[in-house]
């Protein structure tokens, strides 16, 4: 089973993203910031990070050359609310781009798409 790493401060956001992919398949773990992801990641690495970008303490893409650093070819989706850090050089880095919604289409395919390549 493909495990994926659900990184963000809103539980709410966290439970809605676990419940939904665990019914595609998918183990699905839950990190409330990024130091805990990055600990995360460096004791037993997932298939696939979703990553949120405003956390406090360290923000997205502030952990995300750390997330590469640890684990060089993990995909990595940012999923935000915010679409202007898209033209961020640090967003380039990650694997998708995806704008936070309730419908999860969108980051559904792309998590199919990133974890069976």
């Amino acid at each position: 089973m493909k495990r994926i790493l659900v990184v963000d401060d809103e539980e709410r956001i966290r439970n809605y993203l676990a419940e939904e992919l665990t019914e595609e398949g998918y183990e699905v773990l839950q990190a409330a910031s990024a130091p805990e992801a990055l600990k995360m990641i460096e004791r037993d690495p997932p298939d696939l990070v979703i990553l949120d970008i405003r956390m406090p303490g360290m923000t997205g893409l502030e952990a995300l050359p750390l997330i590469l650093g640890l684990r060089q070819n993990l995909p990595v989706i940012i999923n935000t609310a915010y679409s202007q850090y898209q033209q961020d050089f640090m967003a380039w880095a990650a694997d998708a781009y995806i704008i936070k919604s309730f419908d999860l289409t969108e980051l559904k395919a792309k998590v199919r798409e990133l974890i069976f390549r």
